[in-house]
């Protein structure tokens, strides 16, 4: 296998897979940085387990985009040797957590935005035309409702527990808030799919996000920033300067060892 980089000529169909299953990939990574250095044992394991799922949703979105696409690309290809401009999640799931400026508040806020976003977004997707996408939602459904109740807990846990933790959740959630509204625009990409009934446009999830999300920010004392004119770009190829930092990292093996197996 070589260790060059691929470059895609998405269609739109394969562009809509793409922007979910590279937020699951890029999230999972950010969550790996977590292994080893949870603030307990337990949470250490629960981090790490929904990294893998988000891997298993990311492996199994990849591998269909790759059949249908038609460029002859795996999901190993499509995973590690394609160039920054070519990966398509959203800005939220490629900032630093445990490093560069996070904390464990970082964390837990954003597994409860994108757990929220994603299981509404898997719950649509069972009814998706392409028959393979249904079925990966049914099962990526079950996982998203773990995340999204774990995340809750621990967002309540610390925004109604001490000062000084509801004051770093407090702080995430202004880090993290000028990035939310990428999770609901809608574009020509999202029109096509939803033309040919393979998934849902993505504005069409913001009032049940909200719907959910208000009673946990409420528990947890929490208060909603006014939203801002900001709108990030990551899900049109147009990232932080972070996702470079992350992919180095994340493309280091099957670059320097093409097609290495365990």
């Amino acid at each position: 296998m070589s260790t060059a980089s691929i470059t895609l000529r998405p269609q739109p169909a394969t562009e809509y897979l793409l922007r979910i299953a590279d937020t699951a990939l890029i999230h999972a990574q950010r969550l790996t940085e977590w292994c080893g250095h949870g603030p307990i044992i337990e949470e250490d394991i629960a981090l790490t387990n929904i990294a893998l799922d988000l891997i298993g949703q990311a492996r199994a979105l990849l591998t269909h985009v790759g059949r249908r696409d038609g460029q002859g690309f795996d999901e190993d290809q499509l995973a590690f040797l394609r160039e920054e401009h070519d990966y398509r999640n959203l800005t939220l799931a490629e900032l630093p957590l445990r490093r560069g400026g996070g904390d464990f508040a970082d964390t837990v806020l954003r597994n409860l935005l994108l757990a929220t976003w994603f299981k509404l977004l898997w719950q649509r997707l069972q009814a998706s035309t392409d028959a393979e996408v249904a079925a990966i939602a049914g099962k990526a459904l079950k996982e998203a409702r773990y995340h999204q109740g774990h995340a809750a807990e621990w967002v309540v846990r610390l925004g109604d527990g001490t000062e000084e933790s509801a004051t770093r959740m407090r702080a995430a959630l202004q880090r993290a808030w000028p990035y939310v509204a990428e999770l609901f625009e809608a574009d020509a990409v999202d029109a096509a799919a939803t033309a040919a009934g393979l998934g849902p446009s993505f504005d069409e999830l913001q009032a049940a996000w909200h719907d959910e999300l208000a009673p946990v920010f409420a528990e947890a004392q929490l208060t909603l920033p006014a939203a801002g004119a900001f709108r990030s770009t990551g899900r049109r190829g147009v990232h932080s300067e972070h996702l470079g930092y992350l992919l180095a990292e994340m493309q280091h093996l099957q670059r320097a060892y093409p097609g290495g197996a365990w």
